[in-house]
């Protein structure tokens, strides 16, 4: 595979706080999937996601992530997103993940990405943070502190796996992001399952209060889209549309949108 990683800062960037420490032991790549929109008929993000350098999944990367190089793997994950969005021409939003217990400060944090998209000419207002419920967040006011400080440099910010993690609803309750994506969890034969119906529902007319987006993530039927755009979702992820592919972009001609919305 080529362009695996062993990482180094972006150039003239200060690491956070000094507190990133050397480069991670390991290499990894990413694999872009498509975020969806089923009303646009367009693709409107790319979700960058960890591989290894022979293709392993993301749990061949993240095992081998520790307390001592996670803040190094943060910040490489981002500086490498950028570095192959860019190459590849990626002119729709990017969806980089982060870990917010990385972050010691969140403006020294984000030296290494402001510079990442200087140096490649990346526009830093078409690039959404991702950050997982299923991640135990600690210190809430820390959280957000982050989000108000990416959102003060131009990023957008979005809750990841929504349904499936610690926080649910009081975190919704505590600060908004400008996404929410609802998990797999919830999805999951939506079409024959009253209870998820419901459930859904209620997630939506909430963020819809709060003004959140929605996507709805780990779409794999036909079916499951198909009542979910009934219920007013037009931004999908999953299976269904198109998988993970390593290095490469996949196209919206290979989307089969008139399976959901012919």
């Amino acid at each position: 595979m080529t362009d695996t990683l062993t990482m180094s800062a972006a150039p003239g960037a200060r690491p956070c706080g000094g507190r990133c420490g050397s480069a991670p032991p390991f290499e990894f790549t990413m694999a872009f999937q498509p975020v969806v929109d089923v009303r646009e008929r367009r693709i409107y993000a790319y979700e960058a996601l960890v591989r290894g350098p022979e293709g392993q999944g993301a749990g061949w990367v993240l095992a081998q992530v520790t307390e001592d190089n996670r803040y190094a793997f943060d910040q490489a994950c981002r500086v490498r997103a950028i570095e192959l969005a860019s190459r590849l021409g990626l002119d729709r939003r990017l969806n980089i993940n982060f870990l917010p217990n990385a972050v010691y400060h969140p403006e020294a944090c984000l030296q290494v990405t402001l510079a990442a998209a200087a140096e490649h000419g990346f526009p830093r207002d078409q690039i959404t943070f991702e950050f997982t419920e299923d991640e135990q967040i600690v210190d809430r006011g820390h959280l957000r502190s982050i989000v108000d400080t990416y959102r003060r440099h131009g990023f957008m910010t979005a809750l990841d796996d929504f349904g499936a993690g610690y926080a649910g609803l009081s975190l919704l309750a505590d600060f908004q992001t400008d996404v929410l994506k609802i998990d797999r969890m919830l999805i999951s034969g939506i079409h024959t399952d009253p209870s998820r119906q419901a459930v859904v529902s209620g997630v939506l007319l909430i963020a819809a209060k709060l003004g959140m987006s929605v996507v709805a993530e780990g779409v794999e039927t036909a079916e499951e889209a198909c009542h979910l755009v009934g219920m007013g979702v037009h931004r999908f992820q999953g299976f269904f549309f198109a998988r993970p592919q390593i290095e490469r972009l996949c196209p919206d001609s290979e989307i089969h949108w008139d399976l959901v919305c012919p």
